[in-house]
């Protein structure tokens, strides 16, 4: 039998361990569990992705979804429209196990960088304002 390696064997089983750890990697992120046992990880106080941790070794995965690839990864069995926040197009992966891990780490990062990008207008966008409101007021 010919050794594979752990990391090779650790790629191949996205598990909490795993999802957890490559969440984490990314910078300015948090984790907290909002509501029962739904672990949720934050990038400056926005969810990208959510486990719920009572499912155990392989949980349901809510993530955001890019506009393009909403209806492409609804057609894939075991990939549905996330509970009320699917009209924002996230969707839920009913087992973290479900894709290749190459593929659930490309769904997580595009979910960091749609909710960071958005992080990051709407605290530019203030700032614009008070700027605009500072012109106008003097």
């Amino acid at each position: 039998m010919r050794d594979i390696g752990f990391a090779q064997y650790y790629l191949s089983m996205p598990d909490v361990d795993w999802m957890r750890k490559f969440c984490l990697s990314f910078p300015d992120v948090t984790e907290d569990m909002p509501w029962g046992d739904d672990l949720c990880f934050k990038v400056r106080g926005k969810i990208f992705t959510g486990i719920v941790l009572s499912d155990g070794r392989f949980p349901r995965v809510t993530l955001k979804s890019s506009p393009e690839r909403f209806h492409e990864l609804l057609e894939v069995e075991g990939i549905t429209v996330a509970p009320y926040v699917g009209r924002y197009k996230w969707i839920q992966i009913a087992s973290s196990n479900l894709l290749p891990a190459v593929e659930l780490e490309d769904l997580i990062r595009q979910s960091y960088e749609l909710v960071a990008s958005k992080a990051r207008n709407r605290k530019s966008s203030k700032k614009a304002k008070k700027a605009v409101g500072r012109h106008r007021a003097g």
